[in-house]
Formats: structure tokens, sequence, C-alpha cells
């Protein structure tokens, strides 16, 4: 603890943002990171609260030793604040800026006070890293010529790639996409994540011997049972990406997409990519059915795409302002957020569900028939006479992700006896032993939302790493990996 009295002295601050009336002519990020001096203070905050709850599986996935690298921060340790963050994030960078900090609600200031701005410190210590040119490949110190496969380039797989390497093995990744980085390259916007930050990584990982194979779709153009057959050991990590769809009348019309049919397009076309197929939102009604921050990326792309108008939807009541007495601290609290996007323009209602979709006689959306809604004994009751029609030139379904694509990959695993939970997912197990993220195909392991359903990308780095220490005692016959740092 580096003052005694930091968090008595000092108020929470936030990172800056250019303001939302320039921001929106551009997809480029908005947000600065600290000043050497802010990140000081604010780091001086942390409490030495005994029990840094921040730290644990509730506040923190991949258990950042948070209170740590504060006080490193606070004594101007800047490079041991890195390595100690780096010893268990390979990429703080995304966290630092996609994570909605878990680890803030559950901080031991934040249950009387403003809690301490760990996200914004992580970015700091990660973003001067880099800078200061710390941050090298780190060449695995013996290789055991094993080889494995990790199917997806998404956080987790790019995690487990890593440690993987780092321990000596041959690592090959298979991405299906053009591009390496999965959801992080395609679901992410650019304003809240610059690509060349991913693309910085993959040439550290490719350095440090990680192959990364583009535009080879398992299942489909390399069979699934090729990949078990040919390499040592194989990694799931392929994601949850089976939408949530609205069964409803008018579903078949045109103008209704998926968001992520929507959003990896504006991110091609920023990398440079020629679209003639482009969904655009430019000059359009916009309604996005859906609260969520997939929802709320669709709202800062269409306006900055030239939306006429932005609506969000969302079949949940509003949640309330503090803290309800069901999810007490330290537990991530249901409360009402608004994030970067939703300042920058959108009409939030709550509440609302669609009944259908309105089209014309050239079978294009043209609104919603709405309805207000409640829930009472967990049913959804419709308020009678609350009927409304909401105008849409363009609708964009963003209610979640059900589970992985089965077609492909999963299909043909199952036809040699892959197992999936109840709710589709990949089956592993879980926990800590030295079988956890084995299926019960031999050989063959599976981590991230593909295992455990759509989640944080923190958690995605989280399985990552385990997932690597299930493979590697696989591989070893050996208890554990060594927590590489990134």
């Amino acid at each position: 603890m580096g003052k005694p009295t930091g968090f008595k002295e000092f108020k929470r601050a936030s990172l800056e943002h250019e303001p939302a009336e320039s921001r929106v002519k551009h997809f480029k990020e908005f947000e600065k990171r600290f000043h050497r001096e802010d990140a000081k203070v604010q780091a001086a905050r942390c409490m030495d609260c005994g029990i840094p709850f921040c730290h644990g599986d509730t506040g923190c996935p991949v258990q950042n030793y948070i209170p740590e690298w504060n006080d490193l921060v606070y004594k101007n340790h800047w490079k041991e604040a890195l390595e100690n963050l780096l010893s268990t994030n390979n990429f703080p960078e995304f966290t630092g800026r996609l994570c909605p900090a878990p680890c803030e609600t559950a901080c031991t200031l934040g249950i009387n006070e403003e809690p301490v701005t760990i996200k914004a410190i992580e970015r700091t210590i990660i973003d001067k890293g880099w800078e200061e040119g710390w941050i090298k490949p780190r060449m695995p110190q013996v290789l055991t010529g094993k080889k494995v496969a990790v199917v997806g380039s998404g956080p987790s797989g790019l995690a487990a790639a890593q440690q993987l390497c780092r321990a000596g093995h041959i690592v090959t990744v298979f991405e299906k996409n053009d591009r390496i980085g999965g959801l992080l390259r395609y679901g992410i916007p650019d304003f809240k994540l610059d690509k060349s930050l991913i693309d910085r990584r993959i040439e550290q990982m490719q350095i440090e011997g990680v192959e990364f194979k583009t535009n080879v779709h398992v299942g489909k153009n390399i069979p699934a049972k090729e990949l078990v057959r040919m390499y040592d050991a194989v990694v799931l990590a392929g994601g949850s990406e089976k939408p949530r769809d609205i069964a409803i009348p008018g579903r078949e019309l045109k103008g209704i997409h998926f968001a992520m049919e929507f959003l990896p397009l504006q991110n091609k076309v920023n990398a440079g990519d020629n679209l003639t197929d482009q969904i655009t939102a430019a000059g359009k009604d916009v309604v996005i059915i859906g609260g969520g921050d997939t929802g709320s990326d669709c709202v800062g792309t269409s306006n900055r795409q030239g939306a006429k108008s932005v609506t969000q939807i969302e079949v949940l009541p509003m949640p309330p302002n503090e803290r309800p007495n069901s999810t007490p601290w330290p537990y991530w609290p249901m409360i009402l957020r608004t994030s970067s996007s939703h300042e920058e323009g959108v009409e939030r209602k709550w509440s609302i569900n669609t009944k259908s979709f309105i089209g014309n006689e050239r079978g294009e959306v043209i609104a919603l028939q709405c309805v207000q809604v409640k829930f009472e004994n967990g049913k959804l009751i419709e308020i009678p006479g609350t009927e409304f029609v909401l105008k849409a030139d363009l609708v964009l379904i963003a209610a979640g992700f059900v589970h992985p694509i089965h077609e492909g990959m999963l299909n043909e695993l199952k036809g040699i006896g892959l197992e999936l939970d109840q709710r589709g997912n990949v089956k592993a197990e879980f926990g800590e032993n030295e079988n956890a993220h084995a299926t019960n195909l031999e050989k063959v392991f599976a981590c991230g939302d593909m295992r455990r359903g759509q989640s944080l990308i923190v958690w995605a780095i989280a399985e990552g790493r385990k997932c690597a220490s299930a493979v590697h005692s696989f591989l070893m016959q050996e208890n554990s990996i060594e927590e590489n740092a990134a």
C-alpha cells in the first residue's frame, strides 16, 4: 500500500474522452490513457483492504494482482508493475479497453465510496510498456516436439496458443476468417479497439513461434478429424457464434439483420476492403433489438455511418441506478449502464416486446409492431392498450448468442463421439484439476465461449490460459504449466 490515506484524500477520476460531437465523425479510438502523475494518484486510492476481492474470481477471472501493481505504480516502479500485470494476463491492452471491469464493482472501497479506477490504470501500464519498448517476445526455453492445433483466434485461442508456445510446444492457430483476431477483429468496433493492437500481438507471437493460418475453416475446407489425427492435441476455441433469433411474423423482410452481420462489415471497410454489399445505417431510421454491449456497439457504428435516428429497445425493465439487494457487493450489480455509444445519441426504450415486423410492397421492413410488457411470476405479460408502431428502415438483432455453431466442425466431431452440454456448448470439465477443459474425446480440449457460453473477453483469456495448462499436463504428464508472463 503506497499511501495509507490515499483513498481518503483523492477522488476517483476517469479517462478523458474526445467530445461526442467530434468522435462520431471517425472510427478511431477516442479514449486517452492517464498521464503518469494522474495514474499515480489513482493508484494511491487502493486501500490495502486485507482481502482484495478485486483479485479473486468474483472480481477478476485472470486473477490480476491488482493491489500489487497499484502499489508499484504509486511508487513509480512502472516496469515492475508491467511485469506483475503480464504474469496473469496475456493481453492487458484488450481488457484495459474492453473489459466491463467486474474488479471495480468488487473493490472494497466501492462499498461506500467510488471504487479504484483499476481498468484505467491497467491500460495505462500496458500502453506505457509498449511505448517504452519493454514488451519483448519470450522464446521457449525448451522445445518439446509436441504439436498443438488451436481452432479459433479470438482471445481464448490466442491466450492458449501463446502459453503453449512458450511452454515449448509447436502451435498452429487455424482461423476461418481472412484476418486473425476472431471477436476482437470483427466483433468489436475500431473506435473501441484499434486493430493495430491485435497486429502487434500477432507479430510478437509469430516471433515466439506460433504459426497462423487464415481462411482455413475447420469442418469445411479441412476435416476436423484430420486435425485430431495429425496433432498431439487440439484446442477448440471457436467462440459462441449462433445468434439468438426472433421468430415473429415479418422476420423474412429485407433490412433485418443480426448485429454480427452488420458490425464486421464496417471493420472490413476500415481495414481497406472494398465491399459492394455493406449493410449501412446511413440516412435510415435504425432500431436495435437488445440492450447489451453488442447492441451498444451497433448504436455507435450506426451514428458514425450517419443514421437518421437510432432507437434501442429491450424487453427487460430499466435497471435501477443504485446497486439492488439482489446483487450485493462484491457481485456484479444489475444497474443502469450508459456506454460511450449511448452518450453519442440514441433513444432507449425498456420493457418493450416486438410482436411483428411490418413491410412494404417491395418486401422491405418499414416498422415494428411493439407492445409494452411486464414480468409477473417470471412470465412476460403484455400490458393492454400499450401497442404502438416504431418506424424502421434497418433493424439490427442484438439479442445475444445461444451456443457455438454446430454445422461443420462440431457436427463432424459429434460423429466420432464429441459430447455437448444441455445448452449446446462443447462439454468439457470445469475446475482447476488436471482434466479441466478436456472433452470426452482424447486429445481434444475446449475453452472460451465455445465451452462456457457467451461471456467476457477477460473470461476468454482466463479460459485460454487454464486450457493451455491442461493441454500441457496432458502432453507432458506433468501437474501444471508455468504461468508464463505475456
